[in-house]
């Protein structure tokens, strides 16, 4: 499952039980140890390259003199 937080940043969940923290090395939820699948990683990297290149073309975008470019 992915969702965006407050910042507009993809973050995934767990299908089974929605918790944030994966352990990295098995692909498994910490919650409730089930495994992440292929797709939702896959699914994922989409959602984090998408949120980047929004991100890189709101910062090449002119700004207003003495506003602070977003990264």
């Amino acid at each position: 499952m992915i969702f965006h937080n407050p910042a507009g940043a993809p973050e995934l969940a767990c299908e089974q039980c929605g918790c944030r923290w994966f352990d990295r090395i098995n692909d498994t939820c910490y919650e409730c140890g089930t495994k992440v699948s292929a797709e939702s990683i896959a699914e994922f990297k989409l959602a984090v390259e998408h949120f980047r290149a929004r991100e890189t073309v709101r910062a090449d975008e002119p700004r207003a003199a003495g506003t602070p470019a977003v990264r």
